[in-house]
């Protein structure tokens, strides 16, 4: 492993999101994989129960230590808790002169409870975003960042102007949330032109744990192995299908559960 890829996300102790789910995708792809923890989040797949932020000092800390080894090739960002983690994470990208960052917009659980207070999610939209190489949002994350009431491409397509007009390099909105027909499209938007990135819509896909912490990582692993980012974000919607297909179980309850080593 040549590439390496660094998280700065929260934890999630099943091993389905966060970083432990992005630190398998790396893996599986063959990227070796850092981690800066921004929450201890006591979660499995059916819901989150505690949040417990990290100092911002601290996140910022553990960004530098990595760098001073080995700078990441590319960087992913997931749940950041507050607003000062937000600008310490910005800071110390901009300080740094790392890689723009992917950013994953982790607002709210697929449970219903916030995972950044609304300060947080402010700063996202004006500290964070502007640096972003991409950012990757849900239909839902992509309505309360932009404003805009999704319901197919054309309302994508506004939402997705709104949040490259934030200053981000491009974005993806992932159309899974939508619901209808055969097809799941995410729409891809660089400024320059439009892709919708089709691929087959799984029965039961939309209940799966931690699909955009893993399709967020591997758009920044491949990133990392020095594919374009079209590239990336198709192969990485590829992983994730495939991932998806493989489904597995934790236990008797809860939501299914990625298979991040599926192979074909």
């Amino acid at each position: 492993m040549s590439a390496a890829a660094l998280t700065i996300a929260g934890s999630d102790p099943s091993g389905g999101a966060g970083i432990q789910a992005d630190l398998k995708t790396f893996a599986a792809l063959r990227v070796y994989g850092c981690s800066a923890i921004t929450s201890v989040i006591a979660q499995n797949s059916a819901g989150v129960r505690r949040v417990a932020p990290v100092e911002a000092a601290m996140v910022a800390a553990q960004i530098e230590t990595i760098f001073a080894e080995r700078r990441p090739d590319a960087i992913k960002t997931g749940a950041l808790a507050r607003a000062d983690i937000v600008q310490a994470v910005a800071r110390t990208i901009r300080r740094l002169r790392l890689p723009a960052p992917v950013v994953d917009p982790v607002i709210v659980a697929s449970s219903g409870m916030r995972l950044i207070e609304r300060g947080g999610e402010k700063a996202i939209r004006t500290r964070l975003i502007p640096l972003a190489r991409i950012v990757t949002p849900n239909i839902p994350e992509a309505r309360l960042l932009s404003g805009v009431a999704i319901d197919g491409v054309e309302s994508m397509r506004a939402a997705a102007r709104a949040i490259l007009g934030m200053g981000a390099r491009a974005v993806v909105i992932k159309g899974g949330h939508l619901g209808r027909g055969a097809q799941a499209i995410d729409l891809l938007y660089d400024g320059r032109r439009w892709l919708e990135l089709s691929g087959e819509r799984i029965a039961g896909g939309e209940d799966v744990h931690g699909t955009g912490c893993a399709l967020s990582a591997a758009i920044a692993a491949w990133l990392a192995r020095g594919a374009t980012l079209e590239d990336s974000v198709r192969r990485a919607k590829a992983y994730v299908t495939l991932a998806i297909r493989r489904r597995i179980r934790l236990g008797r309850r809860g939501r299914p559960m990625l298979d991040h080593f599926a192979r074909k």
